[in-house]
């Protein structure tokens, strides 16, 4: 079984990179893999809306220049799917909003095939806006059908410089339980 994880911060492991890499710890003491795929600084345009997807079917993009094909190739390879953002003026971040767009519109367009999949969120906040941010990305699984674990708290790390997160023993308790849960319910799934 297989978790990849979609850091959507502008920056390359900062606190969401490391919120994410708790979730990991406990899904690979499961004997789950893990990959991260980080979006800084690599382009992701936003759903330009031309619906060829919906004509072709081929669980592609017809946009291409970018790397939204790989993301939903590394999607379709997995059992299970986390989206990781900070949280920009009570939102999530244009990386992580461009990704689930893309994404979103593609699985729709082919039958919703990510369905059934496990999803969770993982969102690194300053103080306030993160719940906003959570609901977001549980959206983008909920309309494709996908189940998303619980866990101890939502699923939110509070941190504002790079490595505060780490001091935030609610939030790193509440990842730890997350990737728990997603290995169980992973493992439910497969039968």
């Amino acid at each position: 079984m297989k978790v990849t994880a979609f850091n959507g911060s502008a920056r390359r492991d900062g606190n969401t990179a490391m919120l994410i890499g708790h979730v990991f710890g406990a899904l690979e003491k499961e004997g789950i893999t893990t990959e991260l795929v980080q979006l800084a600084g690599r382009p992701l345009h936003g759903c330009i809306a031309c619906y060829r997807c919906f004509g072709t079917k081929d669980k592609r993009c017809a946009v291409t220049d970018d790397i939204a094909n790989e993301c939903i190739e590394a999607m379709l390879e997995s059992d299970g799917i986390i989206i990781g953002s900070p949280t920009y003026f009570a939102a999530i971040s244009p990386e992580a909003k461009a990704l689930i767009d893309r994404c979103g519109m593609v699985a729709r367009a082919n039958g919703d095939m990510f369905r059934r999949k496990a999803g969770a969120a993982v969102v690194s906040v300053r103080r306030g806006g993160a719940i906003h941010v959570f609901d977001t990305i549980n959206h983008f699984f909920t309309i494709g059908q996908m189940i998303i674990p619980g866990s101890s708290y939502w699923n939110i790390g509070i941190g504002r410089n790079i490595g505060d997160v780490e001091q935030d023993e609610e939030g790193i308790k509440t990842m730890r339980d997350l990737g728990e849960n997603m290995a169980w319910l992973l493992k439910k799934i497969a039968g």
